[in-house]
């Protein structure tokens, strides 16, 4: 079900192909073939590209790429892989082989019966974390709590930690425009999200300040004030990094026992299989597998 590059004795980074009918297979050919991966491990192909036509998504090609998720998680376990970087797949057309995961970062905390978990985004210019994931967004405020916010807060200062940010400098996001204007405009800021800003500051783990303007606040981060950004939900951190930084950033699953990354892209079935794929975002997320690793 696989295929391997590079010898045996070295770390193994796992590489599921995602959906075979969109650009998965070809991005991660490009990336390995592009002489910027580093050197020292192992990359092993999991998934049957040839389950697929590229472009035409069916459950065939679904199918593959769930059963390469499966392999993926049973080889972690087995202590067959240091590190796994997951190929696009189509939520929907998981979910409708019984898939019963919103998406892939849900799917692998629940893989690894791992509660403390979190997305977060980083690219060259922004690093984001989420406070709620795949979510609708009429129940986001519902969702929100201090220990929401803490946990990811935690799970991010952790990350950017552990890539060399002795002391991280995180800026937690409101929700309501104008961080709620003083309560003109909602009270989640001063309700949940400013006391989880100050159970985490006891923590002493990073220095946290908020709740930051959203539409300002991500500015401040590009231009170097802040090393990340905690979003209350998926768009509202999701639209700024994917403005600047959309053919490099990467998605990763925070809290599991090894490091899972993915390209910040989807199956682009519109343009499998034409050559017009750009493979940057699937460098950048072996080349962070490998980094946490």
């Amino acid at each position: 079900m696989g295929t391997r590059l590079h010898g045996g004795g070295v770390p193994r980074i796992l590489i599921t192909q995602g959906d075979p009918a969109g650009i998965g297979p070809e991005v991660i050919h490009h990336a390995l073939q592009s002489g910027k991966l580093p050197a020292g491990f192992d990359f092993e192909i999991i998934g049957d590209a040839s389950a697929g036509k590229p472009g035409h998504p069916d459950r065939a090609s679904a199918a593959a790429a769930l059963a390469a998720l499966d392999e993926a998680v049973r080889r972690l376990k087995a202590g067959d892989g240091d590190a796994v970087v997951t190929g696009p797949v189509s939520k929907e057309a998981l979910q409708s082989l019984g898939f019963a995961y919103p998406g892939q970062t849900e799917y692998f905390a629940a893989a690894f019966g791992v509660e403390d978990f979190g997305m977060l985004l980083t690219g060259s210019t922004l690093t984001v974390g989420l406070a709620t994931i795949h979510e609708p967004l009429k129940r986001v405020p519902a969702l929100l709590s201090e220990e929401r916010i803490e946990r990811i807060g935690l799970l991010t200062a952790d990350f950017l930690r552990k890539r060399g940010i002795p002391r991280p400098r995180i800026a937690v996001a409101g929700l309501n425009p104008h961080a709620g204007e003083n309560g003109a405009f909602g009270d989640e800021e001063t309700r949940i999200i400013q006391p989880a800003i100050e159970r985490l500051n006891r923590t002493n783990t990073a220095d946290f300040s908020g709740p930051g303007v959203p539409d300002a606040i991500f500015r401040d981060a590009a231009r170097g004030g802040f090393d990340a950004v905690i979003a209350m939900y998926h768009d509202q951190g999701l639209i700024p990094l994917k403005l600047l930084d959309f053919d490099n950033a990467v998605n990763v699953t925070l809290g599991l026992p090894k490091p899972r990354t993915s390209p910040d892209h989807g199956t682009a079935y519109a343009i499998a299989g034409k050559g017009l794929a750009d493979p940057s975002s699937m460098i950048s997320a072996i080349r962070l597998a490998c980094e946490l690793a």
